[in-house]
Parts: structure tokens; C-alpha cells; sequence
């Protein structure tokens, strides 16, 4: 069984809007993607004027795409360095338990290692099976700090100042 990790490219565009839809299934939320290709390709690639906001890698098993993690930068004031935020890790049902899922984190952990900064990411509490990958990988929960999120009207009112 061969491993490969590799930059995503244009041509995984629709590939990823497919993991990205298998994820929302498996996380109980297949109606709350909007994504579309287009999306992620200016998200990936950038637009006229525009640089990319986020990269991506793709797990393959043997040639044969069976998963991916897309991150983006962050920036601590307290190191004085960027890090890297994990927005998505997805290894197909059939491909976990090959080692694709830490291929694809040690990946990015070579990135923030590189960086100087921290690698951080968001767990969904009832996700048992990747709080154990996380937790043997030595990942600690942050429990004394709780994620905030302004979205839809919420933001809309604070962003116009109503």
C-alpha cells in the first residue's frame, strides 16, 4: 500500500466539493453545505487581484484519492508567529485505520512546525473516534477556551452596526 500526499490542484476541485459533502453526511449536516466548486477554486486559487486564502493536500492510497485536510494560516501575538488552523481532515470510511488520516496531519504539522507557530483545529464533541486519533497523537483539547461564531443575521447586524 503506497501513501502519497500531494498539493491539491485545480482539477481535485469537484473531487474536494465531494469530501467536503461526504464530511457534512458523516457530521450530521449534509444540508448546510453551499459550497460550490467555484467557491473553492477562488478560495484555493485566488481571483483576479485576489491571493488564495486556503490550501489543500490530497491523501491518495495506491493512486486513488481517499481523502484530504484544507488549512489556512493564523497568526498568535503571543508567539509572534504564524501557525496553521485545520479546517477540514476527511479520510473516505473504507481508507481509515491505513494511516491516510496521520499522513495527511503530519503533513500539515510539518507546515506549522516549520512556521514556529501551533497547529489548531475544532473536534465535534460526540466525534469519538477522532478525539481518539487526536488525543494518541498527543492533541489536547483547549478547555478553557470557548469557540464564538457570528454568522447569517447575527453578522449581518454587527457588520452594519444595527
Amino acid at each position: 500500500m503506497l501513501l502519497t500526499i500531494r498539493p491539491a490542484e485545480r482539477a481535485d476541485i469537484p473531487l474536494m466539493l465531494g469530501f467536503v459533502k461526504e464530511l457534512a453526511e458523516y457530521e450530521r449536516e449534509p444540508h448546510a453545505v453551499v459550497a460550490t466548486e467555484a467557491l473553492l477554486d477562488r478560495a484555493l486559487f485566488g481571483a483576479p487581484g485576489a491571493a488564495p486564502v486556503c490550501s489543500a493536500i490530497i491523501g491518495e492510497i495506491d493512486g486513488i484519492a481517499e481523502g484530504f485536510a484544507l488549512y489556512y494560516t493564523t497568526f498568535s501575538t503571543w508567539l509572534g508567529r504564524s501557525g496553521v488552523y485545520l479546517d477540514d481532515l476527511y479520510v473516505r470510511p473504507a481508507a481509515r485505520g491505513s494511516g491516510l488520516g496521520k499522513a495527511l496531519l503530519t503533513h500539515i504539522a510539518r507546515i506549522a512546525h516549520a512556521r514556529g507557530g501551533r497547529l489548531e483545529w475544532s473536534v465535534l464533541n460526540w466525534n469519538e473516534p477522532a478525539i481518539g486519533f487526536y488525543t494518541k497523537l498527543g492533541a489536547r483539547p483547549q478547555s478553557d477556551w470557548t469557540v464564538y461564531r457570528l454568522a447569517g443575521d447575527a453578522l449581518a447586524r454587527v457588520a452594519t452596526g444595527g
